[in-house]
């Protein structure tokens, strides 16, 4: 099924050039057709087969699709709205990102496919080193596969500067465990916007970061 019409990415290049409030109240109705709707949908087919590896706590679409319109308090850009669209598709949604899930982006250059602990809490990345350092040879099993490597690459994070002491040895066998966070990304072509087979194509990214998500999963619940 073809969920995304060439008005979809159309809508954002014009968007991207008519970045103010009047241009989008008065382009709402295609937003509404060819944007939130046809991406709503997406995203609740993905939620069904998502559903089939895991519990996600019956999250809706809604629940897990971020807003069009900008945070700009603290921004310098000061443009209303997002250029993109997305979701993150977890059992707590949009509103926590610091539960591993599947985090999407959807714009006229790209899909972006994220998985991984994107904003883990002080005490959460705590347990997520405390995991690895006690399951060193699982950790590094699993982000240095094969099949992990070409599809996501190197896991990405900000790393702490200054080594606590309890971490100097450790981190002599595996950097990652000096990371904030722990996530890993992949980037397709815009043109598989119009692959009747894009949910297929997206789950394939969820499998391979399942296990690693997984590990992740169990480090915070500790």
């Amino acid at each position: 099924m073809r969920y995304f019409q060439e008005e979809f990415k159309e809508f954002f290049n014009q968007l991207s050039i008519n970045n103010n409030k009047e241009w989008f109240h008065a382009n709402k109705t295609e937003y509404e057709t060819h944007v939130k709707i046809p991406f709503e949908k997406f995203v609740n087919q993905l939620i069904i087969q998502i559903s089939k590896h895991e519990d996600l706590k019956g999250i809706t679409a809604k629940q897990c699709i971020g807003r069009i319109h900008k945070d700009i308090r603290f921004s310098k850009d000061k443009t209303p709205y997002n250029t993109h669209i997305n979701a993150f598709i977890s059992p707590a949604g949009s509103k926590d990102k610091s539960i591993p899930g599947l985090f999407l982006r959807f714009s006229p250059e790209m899909i972006g496919i994220m998985c991984g602990a994107y904003c883990p809490s002080k005490q959460q990345t705590e347990r997520i080193r405390k995991h690895i350092a006690n399951n060193l040879s699982k950790f590094e099993s699993l982000h240095s596969q094969k099949k992990f490597y070409y599809t996501f690459g190197e896991i990405k994070g900000e790393t702490i500067k200054r080594i606590p002491e309890q971490w100097k040895e450790v981190c002599k066998l595996e950097k990652l465990i000096l990371n904030k966070q722990w996530y890993f990304v992949a980037e397709r072509e815009p043109e598989i916007f119009e692959n009747e087979n894009l949910i297929e194509e997206i789950m394939n990214y969820y499998i391979v970061a399942k296990p690693l998500n997984d590990f992740l999963k169990i480090a915070i619940k500790q």
